[in-house]
Formats: C-alpha cells, sequence, structure tokens
C-alpha cells in the first residue's frame, strides 16, 4: 500500500495528502448511514429522522475535502487544448497565471465560507446536537487547504 503510483511519484500515503483519506473515511459513514435508512424504509426498526440531516452533511464534508485532495493530486480539470501549441515558457507563465487566478478565486470562496459560519454559528441543527456552523464551515476548511496546495504549486519550481 505504500507503494509508488504510476503517474504520482509520492508515496500513496503521506500525512500531507490526508484529505482524501479523510473524505473516504467520510464516504465509508456516508454508506453507513444510507444503509440505516433503507433498513428503516423496510420496516427492519423505525425510520431515524436524524440520517436524513446527517447524510447531507457527509455529503458536504466529503464533496469539499474531495476538492482539497483532488488538488493534492492535480487531478483538477484543465483545459490544455491550446498551451500544447505554445513553447515551454509560455505554458509556465500560462500555469503560473492560472495557479494566482484559481488562488484569488479559492481564498475569496474561503471568505464567504467565513462569513456563512460566523451567521450560522448560533443557529442549531433541527435534528443533529450541533451547530449548523459546523456544516458550513466545510467550504472555509476545505478551501484553505485548496489555497494551501495552490500555494505550494506556485513556489515549486
Amino acid at each position: 500500500m505504500l507503494a509508488e503510483q504510476e503517474n504520482d511519484p509520492e508515496p500513496v500515503i503521506q500525512p500531507t495528502r490526508w484529505e482524501g483519506w479523510v473524505a473516504s473515511i467520510l464516504m465509508i459513514a456516508l454508506c453507513g448511514v444510507i444503509f440505516l435508512q433503507i433498513l428503516g424504509r423496510f420496516g427492519f426498526f423505525p425510520g431515524r429522522v436524524w440520517t436524513e440531516e446527517l447524510t447531507r452533511w457527509l455529503w458536504v464534508w466529503l464533496a469539499l475535502l474531495g476538492c482539497a485532495a483532488t488538488e493534492a493530486h492535480g487531478q483538477h480539470l484543465r483545459m490544455e487544448i491550446l498551451t500544447t501549441f505554445w513553447s515551454s515558457k509560455a505554458r509556465f507563465i500560462s500555469e503560473k497565471l492560472q495557479q494566482v487566478v484559481a488562488l484569488a478565486t479559492v481564498l475569496f470562496l474561503t471568505w464567504l465560507g467565513y462569513k456563512g459560519v460566523l451567521r450560522t454559528w448560533y443557529n442549531e441543527s433541527v435534528t443533529l446536537p450541533v451547530s449548523d456552523g459546523v456544516l458550513y464551515a466545510a467550504l472555509p476548511i476545505a478551501m484553505l487547504l485548496w489555497a494551501c496546495r495552490i500555494i505550494r504549486r506556485l513556489i515549486a519550481p
């Protein structure tokens, strides 16, 4: 399991790539909660109302941490049809410019997410004993992780 992947020079298990592992654990938890919903709907036990909300919360955290994990692996969608015809220097400049624009976008989303957390922190979830701010915290946390990945790529030679 510590072997290297074909297209990835870094080992699979690294402390710097924990977002993917957390997203995987969240996916397993999401499947478990959905399985509970299915059992409840088939009458094995009374349906649990909290499973609906927990499913949504897990999905949000999973998707946003998955974005950060995707950046860690350099697998976000990129349009390269035009740049393949450019010189290596022009491609390098274009890549850095794209990273700067992506960083600005991600930092803006971080700010919006932070404002959302502040706005919802004192709201209690409908069925879970947790603040709604925990749900909204997924955006700024994931975007900060994503920003850290972009900064690492920007300063890398």
